[in-house]
């Protein structure tokens, strides 16, 4: 009984409920495992609410200390981004693939390079800034300060954590 509706008529959307890969203590975080991070990125920045639905495991000191960071890229040249990614601290880069071995391909065509760094982002704001600098890269795994609240389910039971302002 929920309506769908085409971003491109709505425009905005009032509230946005999904799920996250990790969580850090600032309600920043890291999405992209399912591979629709351009997507969702999309749909979290005009959303006049951003709810984060995930389990108390999803929970992390660190962005990046649990979960690699996804970075969607263009086909066209994507391994020169290996080594630039190495550069901005990836302590290993993969291509993703699926099952089969094939290369896993987004929504909007692209590849995805699952990067991961030793004891975690140091800076993820900067990070941010730096992998959005290289050409190919069309969108990172960090979702920076778009969470309005976090919906935290463990063994305690639920709680609700809410960004500041």
């Amino acid at each position: 009984g929920v309506p769908l509706a085409d971003l491109n008529e709505v425009g905005r959307l009032d509230l946005t409920i999904d799920g996250a890969d990790e969580v850090d203590p600032q309600l920043d975080l890291i999405k992209g495992g399912g591979g629709a991070l351009l997507r969702e990125k999309i749909v979290a920045s005009v959303s006049g609410r951003y709810v984060v639905v995930v389990d108390d495991g999803k929970l992390s000191p660190r962005l990046g200390s649990r979960f690699a960071l996804p970075v969607e890229v263009v086909r066209f040249g994507w391994r020169v981004h290996v080594a630039a990614l190495e550069r901005l601290g990836a302590a290993s880069v993969d291509l993703r693939v699926d099952r089969g071995g094939a290369h896993v391909v987004t929504d909007e065509g692209h590849l995805i390079l699952d990067c991961r760094f030793a004891g975690g982002i140091d800076d993820p704001p900067r990070l941010e800034r730096e992998l959005r600098g290289l050409p190919g890269v069309v969108e990172t795994g960090l979702f920076l300060g778009l969470a309005s609240w976090v919906v935290v389910a463990g063994e305690g039971g639920v709680r609700v954590i809410e960004r500041p302002g």
